[in-house]
């Protein structure tokens, strides 16, 4: 065939031969330009079938116009009847050629896979689906631009037989489980291959192998790929998400369109670019530099082979001694499951929180960055973290699938993945071994104590542990509704496990919520409160949150020193406790421990800055230390973020007026009954303003309030600090005294919140505050 020409092509040379035929690099002499023919085999050729499809097909990829699909130019046929195609011809390799060297590096990996996936967008929008995409078909120029080729044919060359009555067409590595059981396809099968083509592309392997066709068809149907993040280190988990949706064994849980895959790729691919340097090196100087770093290393290297070969297997050289699990990301398209994988990230967190050399973010904290689109480095730094944890967590029946990853900030890397498939009941046990393996690779210190909680986990019934994390999503949100179906799963968790501390634990907290929010009195919630918290105790007094529930009761009951005991106990249990370590800081104020006090709260700031009610109670410890300018300004700051707080704009209206601020205090109020779409109040309180200026508008308040307690609940100290505030000394008294009737537990801050200042020496006052066993100073 060399030199021969056939219609207005002369053929110049043999580019390659397969199964469907042979392609000749020839020129056209009508345009002077470089052609690939392709000849179909003579068997085809003779086949009436095969021959129409070919034609049909070649005709509808004919109609394709993009950069990145191959451009057919003509369908015609020899003297003799031999049909060839004759289609644009590129300079440089294969996909697959281009994978033989080895993984591609992540940018230019993301790069082609997009490129492809526009050109199967321009295909499927003229309806035109590929069937056979695969590395082998997809060139890439030396101008980096990705061909998709062959388009709409089909490949009986590579044809893989199922049954006995059908064939399926398509490269059997690369096909869709829908394509290998002989099913029509659409274009969901092309985007199972391209993720396919990407999965190879960053590991160099592909994700469904066998030694025979019906092997990789078995891969196929059954198995799921190695992780990527386990093969090798620098993937993104985001990619990985990618990916795994692309090869949804179901076509209905894929993408549903190649375009909503171009959006995430389009996305990912913005945090794989690398920066652009702020000074680049003249080139002059890159020669020096060079052998400079050559020397430097091999210096390195002397030293670290002195040292001992253990050097190099250490996880990271780097000092990581604070740490902050992203949220992780859920691989099922079930919005059911985010509670399941939120749950997951909690745990993860409170796994880590109890290694004391380490710093660990609290999840309230981490939330804020669930699906950011910020980079590494920029989360890093906004939770002041040395590394992150991401992840992925894949439920399936009675299984999971947990991937971890652990990324240094600064400067950026990959320090470790890993994979891990177990049984649900074996979850806490799952979440333990995690978080010894993060230990392990960053060298962080894990005393023998440490060591023993974290391999002692017992199993756990699968229903009682997802009641449960419902449970405690619920629980996050604090609103009445949440509360009550917090209380709900908690208790569902312990009719399938009755001796599930933890839930015992969360019941506890509920009531608390209910108590705190005035949803229910004293009267009614303390008790609850403290059953639960003690059964937990009994069940097991290692949980550091069943040590915190302790505490907490012992609050309650103005045993001062147990709840210390409890506190300390937690924080031993769980350093990075910022909830223990906040509660624990206002016990300290109550005993005149302001130093340590601060200590506890800004070590809890550390662990959870953006939990808007931490920073309230830090607020509230200024306002007990008479930094009210700092609590201003802290409180300020967090309404900027979070306007409608009602904690802390109830707690910047006490700070207003300390200072004497009446007229910012009364606007503070005001938005915060906004806040809560309380107008009545709101009412009363203009109404209060007009008639008697800053103290009528809290005694009218106070008043409306009263007039609401005779049909619910409303807590005494609510009325009683109105009052106080108001400047009414004797109606003050009168209902903080039936707030300690009550049990109200707000009567703790007493000794510390200075609205009670003016009090302080009034007999009555003085008598509340030994009653509660709280100090009492001398001058009074």
């Amino acid at each position: 065939m060399i030199g021969k020409t056939i219609s207005h092509y002369k053929i110049l040379q043999k580019l390659g031969e397969g199964g469907m035929g042979v392609v000749y690099r020839a020129e056209d002499t009508k345009l002077k330009r470089t052609v690939a023919l392709k000849f179909l085999p003579p068997e085809l050729t003779r086949d009436p079938e095969a021959k129409e499809r070919f034609i049909h097909e070649a005709q509808a990829a004919s109609a394709l116009d993009h950069p990145n699909v191959c451009t057919i130019y003509e369908i015609d046929e020899t003297q003799d009847g031999q049909t060839f195609m004759a289609m644009a011809c590129y300079e440089g390799q294969s996909l697959k050629e281009k994978i033989r060297k080895g993984p591609l590096k992540l940018q230019e990996a993301m790069d082609i896979a997009i490129q492809i996936a526009e050109g199967l967008q321009e295909a499927h929008e003229k309806r035109i689906v590929h069937r056979d995409i695969k590395s082998a078909n997809v060139m890439i120029t030396d101008k980096g631009q990705a061909k998709v080729m062959d388009f709409g044919l089909a490949k009986l060359a590579d044809r893989t037989k199922l049954t006995k009555t059908g064939t399926t067409l398509g490269t059997a590595a690369y096909m869709s489980p829908e394509q290998t059981s002989g099913k029509k396809v659409d274009h969901r099968s092309d985007i199972w291959s391209l993720g396919v083509i990407l999965y190879e592309m960053i590991t160099g392997q592909l994700p469904f192998k066998g030694h025979y066709d019906q092997a990789v068809v078995y891969s196929i149907v059954n198995e799921e790929p190695e992780p990527m993040t386990g093969l090798r280190t620098g993937v993104p988990m985001e990619l990985e998400r990618i990916v795994n949706k692309a090869l949804a064994k179901n076509r209905d849980e894929r993408y549903q369109n190649v375009a909503d895959m171009l959006v995430d790729l389009r996305g990912i691919k913005k945090g794989i670019e690398p920066r652009k340097t702020e000074g680049k090196i003249p080139e002059a100087k890159r020669p020096r530099i060079k052998y400079m770093y050559l020397f430097v290393t091999l210096i390195i290297i002397l030293i670290l082979t002195v040292l001992g070969k253990r050097f190099f297997f250490r996880g990271s050289t780097h000092t990581i001694d604070s740490i902050a699990v992203l949220p992780l990301v859920s691989l099922s398209n079930d919005p059911d499951q985010e509670y399941f994988v939120d749950g997951m990230t909690d745990a993860l967190i409170s796994e880590l929180a109890q290694i004391s050399a380490l710093r660990v973010i609290s999840r309230t904290s981490v939330m804020k960055f669930k699906e950011t689109e910020k980079l590494i480095p920029e989360v890093a730094h906004e939770l002041n973290v040395d590394a992150l944890v991401e992840g992925t967590v894949l439920s399936s029946g009675n299984q999971i699938r947990i991937t971890v990853q652990l990324i240094q900030a600064s400067p950026e890397q990959h320090l470790w993945a890993s994979d891990y498939v177990r049984d649900l009941k074996d979850i806490i046990q799952l979440q333990e071994e995690v978080a010894r393996n993060i230990a392990s690779e960053i060298n962080v210190t894990v005393t023998q104590e440490e060591e023993v909680r974290l391999t002692s986990a017992r199993q756990v019934n699968p229903e009682a542990y997802e009641a449960y994390i419902k449970g405690r999503s619920h629980w996050y949100k604090l609103t009445s509704q949440d509360l009550e179906l917090a209380l709900q799963y908690f208790e569902l968790a312990l009719e399938k496990d009755p001796d599930y501390a933890l839930a015992y634990a969360g019941i506890a907290e509920v009531w608390i919520g209910f108590r705190i929010q005035g949803l229910a009195p004293s009267s009614e919630a303390w008790p609850k409160v403290k059953e639960a918290a003690l059964k937990a105790l009994e069940l097991d007094d290692t949980l550091a949150e069943v040590q915190f529930m302790l505490a907490i009761v012992d609050l309650g009951e103005w045993d001062w020193r147990d709840s210390e005991k409890a506190f300390q106990r937690a924080l031993e249990l769980n350093p990075n406790y910022p909830d223990a370590r906040a509660y624990y800081s206002q016990l300290l104020f109550m005993m005149r421990r302001p130093e340590e006090a601060m200590v506890q709260i800004e070590q809890a700031m550390e662990l959870d800055p953006f939990n808007t009610l931490l920073r309230s109670i830090y607020a509230w410890d200024l306002i007990y230390a008479h930094r009210y300018d700092d609590a201003i300004d802290h409180l300020r700051e967090t309404l900027r973020t979070a306007p409608d707080d009602w904690t802390a704009l109830s707690t910047l209206r006490s700070v207003y007026h300390q200072k004497g601020m009446y007229e910012e205090a009364l606007e503070i109020w005001k938005r915060s009954y906004d806040a809560r779409d309380d107008q009545e109040s709101e009412d009363a309180l203009v109404r209060g303003y007009e008639e008697g200026g800053y103290s009528g508008a809290l005694s009218s308040v106070a008043e409306l309030l009263i007039e609401r307690s005779r049909t619910t609940f409303v807590t005494p100290w609510q009325i009683g600090t109105l009052y106080t505030r108001a400047g009414k000394k004797d109606k003050a008294l009168e209902w903080l005294e039936k707030a300690f009737e009550a049990r109200d537990g707000n009567l703790i801050y007493l000794s510390v919140d200075p609205i009670f200042d003016y009090l302080r020496d009034d007999p009555r006052f003085q008598d509340l505050l030994r009653k509660m066993n709280l100090p009492v100073d001398e001058k009074e």
